[in-house]
């Protein structure tokens, strides 16, 4: 079953409200170009046959236009012979050309009518078609990026993604420990890889080097007083 029921309903159709109320809206406006397709090319083929009909038509009235013509010349020829009843005769079968041929003119303008309406109905139809194929590429593209949101919200939290992200948090600790227990080692020494005194080994080196002097001093003191 159609969306559209005849050529009106398309040419006042709202995209926007179809659209909204569809279920899948990509689908539907496919839908939609393909009937509004369809409904271009059964127009303009019923517009071919319309422009036929008046081209027949106007060459029948233009060849009725021509045989009044001859019968006004009949009519004209008569009267010079003194025959007026032919000329009666001529004039009348001129009269009756003329009726029809003014029937004729009234369907030429019928059918130049609806042609005209044709033309107006097919550039409306075209409209709105173009209108339709560029919401198809809008849905698409809308489609396409939020497929491609998807994905990536996806892959953000996948677990794969979290348990790489955590083991890379453990290869960071285990490096972190093995860099301080390196920093460790290095505690308490000096810049030639020695250990650093302390402040207790300082003081008692001090001490030590006191104690040393003095005894050094007394022992020179005793030389002096010897050679004295």
């Amino acid at each position: 079953m159609g969306i559209f029921s005849r050529l009106a309903d398309i040419v006042n159709s709202n995209l926007n409200a179809i659209l909204a109320s569809a279920e899948d809206p990509e689908k539907m406006i496919r839908l939609v170009i393909q009937e509004m397709e369809d409904t271009l090319v059964e127009v303009r083929s019923q517009a071919v046959h319309m422009i036929a009909e008046r081209k027949t038509l106007e060459r029948r009235a233009r060849a009725m236009m021509q045989e009044e013509s001859e019968w006004l010349r009949k009519a004209e020829l008569a009267l010079t012979r003194d025959r007026e009843d032919l000329a009666k005769a001529a004039l009348a079968a001129k009269a009756s050309v003329e009726q029809g041929r003014v029937a004729l003119d009234q369907q030429i303008r019928l059918v130049t009518e609806s042609l005209d309406q044709q033309q107006d109905d097919i550039a409306k139809l075209q409209a709105k078609l173009a209108d339709a194929k560029s919401r198809e590429k809008s849905l698409a593209l809308r489609h396409k990026a939020a497929q491609n949101r998807v994905k990536t919200r996806e892959r953000l939290y996948d677990t794969r993604v979290e348990n790489a992200f955590n083991r890379f948090e453990q290869v960071e600790r285990a490096l972190d420990a093995l860099e301080g227990k390196a920093e460790a080692y290095e505690l308490g020494r000096g810049m030639d890889g020695t250990r650093k005194p302390s402040l207790q080994d300082e003081l008692a080196t001090l001490e030590t080097d006191l104690a040393v002097e003095n005894e050094l001093e007394a022992l020179r003191e005793k030389i002096r007083s010897r050679k004295g």
